[in-house]
């Protein structure tokens, strides 16, 4: 079994009620880690760890929450910036000739909000502790349409995109700290959300896989412990494709 040298690390998963983030929590949760599980909705508490009401857009919650984590167990070690939303629908419709529908304000805002400025003001608000406690790691929730684009999802698509960019922008600013900042790309995982989606859609996603099937969140919190761990101590501003294969089956 391989050594992560994550015991008794503290690490934070943002949107930790469901699905990836809940598979992550608790996979950091196994390696021994006092996880702090955010999230703007009610979760669970992973193993010997706290879950606490978080709003990842409001910089003052972000900022009260890593100052109780730290009276309680001290520097967090991992941030694993998972919160995010969807809200789809094309820059612009047209039916029968005229124009039916538009991607609101409110669309491209509120997903700018969770997926990208979420991202930015939990890690502001870590990384001068990870600094003063010598190090970390900060893991960044990407997506394979960021690398590639999907149709209905400009708002999401540019947040996937952005998170590529300021990983990679902080692997270099962080790096001299000994934080080392990296991005994982999930391709078409099962979760709630995605259940959702029709039948006939979900098929086709599958279709588009190599491996013919859609991944699990442990799959993708599985990529996240080892980019977090020892083994992979010379790995930053990497973007990790979970996808089964898809970029390449597009």
């Amino acid at each position: 079994m391989i050594q992560t040298g994550l015991e008794g690390k503290v690490a934070i998963v943002t949107g930790a009620a469901a699905g990836i983030g809940y598979a992550t929590a608790r996979r950091f949760a196994q390696e021994g880690c006092r996880v702090a599980a955010w999230d703007v909705r009610d979760g669970d508490i992973p193993p010997g760890g706290v879950f606490s009401k978080v709003d990842v857009t409001d910089t003052a919650s972000v900022a009260k929450a890593v100052e109780e984590l730290a009276g309680r167990w001290g520097a967090p070690y991992v941030l694993v910036n998972n919160a995010g939303i969807l809200r789809d629908g094309q820059l612009v419709k047209y039916k029968d000739g005229n124009l039916a529908g538009v991607m609101t304000d409110e669309q491209f805002d509120s997903v700018i909000a969770v997926n990208l400025k979420g991202v930015f003001i939990c890690a502001r608000a870590v990384v001068p502790r990870m600094i003063q406690a010598g190090g970390g790691v900060i893991l960044n929730a990407s997506s394979v349409v960021g690398l590639y684009g999907n149709f209905g999802q400009t708002n999401y698509v540019a947040t996937k995109a952005g998170v590529i960019g300021v990983t990679r922008v902080w692997a270099r600013e962080l790096g001299k700290y000994g934080i080392r900042v990296n991005a994982v790309a999930p391709g078409f995982i099962s979760t709630e959300m995605v259940k959702q989606i029709p039948e006939k859609i979900l098929q086709g996603m599958v279709g588009h896989t190599p491996l013919g099937r859609m991944g699990q969140p442990e799959d993708i919190a599985n990529a996240y412990v080892w980019l977090a761990s020892d083994a992979a101590s010379f790995v930053s501003g990497a973007v990790l494709s979970v996808d089964g294969g898809v970029v390449t089956g597009t």
